[in-house]
């Protein structure tokens, strides 16, 4: 991911499927799921994303 300070923007690859989110002007990619099936959480505390959480169900075939 390229940065860019002095503008305060963000280069992300559109191709990629991913979630971010930004804690004080820095963008932060959230884990990818083990396997294709689940969901992400993320937590915030007085206006700011804390963390996340991941579940996810494996399915057998």
């Amino acid at each position: 991911m390229k940065i860019d300070h002095e503008k305060m923007t963000a280069e992300i690859n559109l191709m990629e499927n991913a979630t971010y989110y930004v804690v004080d002007g820095v963008p932060k990619k959230v884990d990818d799921l083990p396997t294709g099936f689940g969901s992400q959480t993320i937590a915030w505390q007085h206006g700011k994303p804390v963390g996340f959480d991941i579940h996810y169900t494996s399915r057998k075939r």
